[in-house]
């Protein structure tokens, strides 16, 4: 898929990426998206937000920017979470999405989804993987008292925050801050690191070679 992406964009003739983006809370990695792709700098289209709680805040993102919805409840989760993979599977093989995004999503995913997106699920770490795997980076992270911190870009496999690691951005942790200043810095540098590796995939030039290390390859000229 990579290959021909590449070969449309240097033809001139690529269609916007399609992508599904999982969420779990307020959205704003899914805000981020949309402002990009709405300001043209991200050459994708969000086919379906797909949220693990009712109550989610990103859901109301995504309606006021006209894309297509689905919640899941927890009770769906606590019988079963391979079904509720199932779900999602369904709704966005139907949605058409060529890459599942997940932006905030605080569930792990099974193989209903990682079976049919192979090195297409997409996932953001508020670490500098592999230091700080979990639910806990930042908070982790700050209380180990580390003087830089980051980012991490990844493919999601069947290992927790163990997937091919397609980019990252260091944070530097400044004197005096605050847990919440550098969460602050986190999401900031967040917001700005996603939309560019979604339009690394939109054009094609992200692969996972055989020792599941990844490449970025040049731009095309």
């Amino acid at each position: 898929m990579q290959a021909r992406r590449a070969a449309e964009v240097a033809a001139g003739t690529a269609e916007p990426l399609k992508i599904g983006v999982l969420i779990s809370g307020s959205g704003t990695n899914l805000q981020a998206l949309i402002d990009c792709i709405a300001a043209g700098t991200l050459n994708a289209k969000i086919v379906m937000v797909i949220s693990s709680r009712p109550s989610a805040a990103g859901l109301k993102r995504a309606a006021d920017a006209g894309i297509q919805t689905l919640a899941l409840s927890k009770e769906l989760y606590a019988e079963d979470p391979w079904v509720a993979d199932e779900v999602i599977a369904t709704e966005l093989m139907h949605a058409g999405a060529e890459y599942i995004v997940m932006a905030g999503y605080m569930r792990k995913i099974h193989e209903p989804l990682l079976a049919l997106w192979p090195n297409r699920v997409v996932n953001l770490h508020p670490a500098l993987l592999p230091s700080f795997q979990g639910a806990h980076g930042i908070a982790d992270a700050y209380a180990r008292g580390v003087k830089v911190t980051g980012v991490t870009v990844h493919f999601a496999n069947e290992v927790y925050d163990q997937g091919p690691i397609i980019a990252q951005e260091p944070v530097r942790v400044e004197e005096g801050w605050s847990v919440d200043d550098l969460e602050a810095a986190i999401h900031a540098t967040e917001h700005r690191l996603y939309p560019q590796v979604v339009q690394l995939l939109a054009e094609g030039r992200v692969y996972v070679r055989d020792d599941l290390t990844v490449e970025v390859a040049p731009a095309a000229v």
